[in-house]
């Protein structure tokens, strides 16, 4: 069972009911008939002793069914908490599937209102369920899910988590190890205090550290990926330099913790390189030698190799070297670490930052996140609310049809809202025929700073996975994701913002990392129809400005 690190800050924990925290029986409204499933005591004793609040977020279809009613949910809801203690906030969808309703998980409804009732952000919930629909409810919310398969999960659905455990005690583990200066014990009381035990050669090699080298050489979206782990980096280095390609140097520059930045074009790993040059390449050793780095960490994507990198870093004198590799790394590598497949892209890089001895600093949220200084925008944007469509993309199939992308700003308009349409300039002219005379058309009008800040005053960003899908995450903006499922949507997708995610994910693309579509007519993006797309849209900004709402009454 896959269990990698996430961020460090948890709030809240949220359960599903049935098949999680008590015993699943259908349709239940017999208070009598209520069980505690294993560990379920003992595990919430634990996550509320350590100031966690809880919550439970449940569909209730048999009320929409006629087989149950609120009176007798309520009444089996009050047996458990008389069972397991008292929940921070009960949040219930009692609606059925045909409903088209909001809060019906897999939809994010019930994770949103749990957080904003307990006055914390998505990004600091996990959520603990037993299916797959728990598990794309949380990640569509923006939060961290855990699985904990029973009888009834499907095997794809346990493929497809990110976090998987046996039982609600590995699940307040996991949990409780989030949180710095929190022991993650299991017994009743508090366990004798451990045998002093010598640190690790890794932690004993990574300290002091001083001048530290990254690495992320390919584009926007995968630098900005890897922010949370620089981060982490930063907080334990006097000297952060980023080695960067130039497809992800405007992103670099808009990273926190990086003190300097070092652009080379890799010709292992950009998509369209350039012959080897012998001087190029001895001219970046040099670089590398003369800045006299005491360690490096590369960071790549689970198809790329570290290898040919961690060779020239050596041949510069680096002494510690860190990175993941699958293939035999000799001795080029100090930590090779390992993770299982379908891990986050934050998540693994994260990982990696640990196994080499660096941890988050106190308080970081562990999602994306660049520099608050961003420009001003107002007169670029319309006045008042409005909601972004980015229709381009940084490979073709993973783009939506253009006249698809037009119909959606013309259905976008008619249904109230604003819609602003970016692209870079080289898109000019996608953008001009997606805005039509209805949108407000800022193609080719944006550096990358001042489209972060164009994403950050916009309610909702729908995009496709490409690298503004990230840089609207990382200014913690919600996402409609046209998602193309040439690559899994748990590694790729928009991390730690709410999200509705678009696009048949079972089309013949599936998995296949294309760069141009392998098949006739995009059907996995052809498919989204403008009304869906609407009503994903008006589904985010109605949490958006709910959660505004809140915020002016609060102050």
């Amino acid at each position: 069972m896959s269990c990698p690190e996430g961020p460090t800050t948890v709030g809240a924990v949220l359960f599903d009911r049935d098949g999680t925290l008590i015993e699943d029986v259908p349709y239940n409204g017999d208070p009598d008939m209520v069980r505690p499933m294993p560990g379920a005591v003992a595990a919430l004793r634990r996550l509320r002793a350590a100031g966690l609040r809880t919550g439970v977020v449940t569909n209730q279809s048999g009320v929409a069914r006629g087989l149950l009613t609120l009176r007798q949910v309520t009444a089996v809801n009050q047996r458990v908490e008389q069972l397991l203690g008292p929940f921070d906030t009960w949040q219930i969808c009692p609606h059925g599937a045909a409903d088209g309703c909001a809060c019906r998980k897999p939809r994010p409804g019930l994770v949103l209102a749990a957080a904003r009732q307990l006055g914390v952000a998505p990004r600091a919930c996990v959520m603990v369920g037993d299916i797959g629909a728990d598990v794309e409810a949380a990640r569509s919310a923006g939060a961290r899910a855990v699985l904990v398969p029973t009888p009834v999960t499907r095997p794809e659905e346990v493929a497809a988590a990110t976090v998987v455990l046996p039982d609600l005690t590995c699940v307040a583990d996991w949990v409780l190890e989030q949180i710095p200066g929190v022991r993650a014990s299991s017994g009743d009381t508090p366990p004798a205090e451990a045998p002093a035990t010598a640190p690790s050669q890794a932690a004993m090699t990574a300290t002091p550290r001083r001048r530290v080298l990254v690495v992320r050489t390919d584009s926007d979206g995968d630098v900005l990926l890897t922010g949370p782990a620089i981060r982490a980096v930063a907080a334990g280095a006097s000297h952060l330099t980023l080695l960067c390609g130039p497809r992800g140097r405007q992103a670099a520059e808009l990273l926190p913790g990086v003190t300097d930045i070092l652009q080379w074009r890799v010709p292992w790993i950009d998509p369209h390189p350039d012959p080897v040059d012998r001087a190029e390449v001895e001219n970046l050793v040099s670089q590398l030698a003369a800045a006299w780095y005491d360690e490096a960490l590369i960071f790549t994507s689970f198809h790329q190799s570290p290898l040919p990198m961690a060779l020239l870093l050596r041949m510069a004198g680096v002494a510690r070297i860190s990175a993941i590799s699958e293939d035999y790394p000799g001795s080029l590598l100090d930590v090779r670490h390992r993770v299982p497949a379908g891990i986050p892209e934050p998540e693994r890089a994260l990982s990696l930052a640990r196994a080499a001895g660096f941890s988050p600093p106190a308080g970081d949220h562990g999602g994306l996140a660049v520099t608050s200084d961003l420009p001003e925008v107002t007169g670029l944007v319309p006045p008042g609310p409005y909601v972004v469509l980015h229709p381009g993309a940084s490979v073709p199939a993973r783009a939506c049809p253009p006249p698809l992308c037009a119909a959606m700003v013309q259905a976008l308009t008619e249904a109230g809202f604003q819609v602003v349409v970016t692209g870079g300039p080289e898109e000019r002219e996608l953008t001009r025929r997606v805005a039509g005379t209805v949108g407000y058309d800022l193609g080719g009008r944006t550096r990358f700073d001042q489209l972060a800040a164009v994403l950050a005053r916009a309610d909702c960003v729908v995009v496709g996975n490409t690298g503004p899908a990230h840089l609207a995450a990382a200014v913690g903006t919600p996402v409609v994701s046209l998602f193309a499922p040439t690559v899994p949507y748990a590694q790729w997708g928009p991390y730690g913002v709410p999200s509705v995610r678009l696009g048949d994910q079972d089309a013949p693309c599936r998995g296949s990392r294309a760069t141009e579509c392998p098949v006739p007519g995009h059907p996995c993006l052809s498919t989204i129809t403008p009304a869906a797309v609407v009503s994903a849209v008006t589904e985010m900004t109605r949490h958006v400005r709910r959660g505004r709402q809140d915020t002016e009454g609060a102050a």
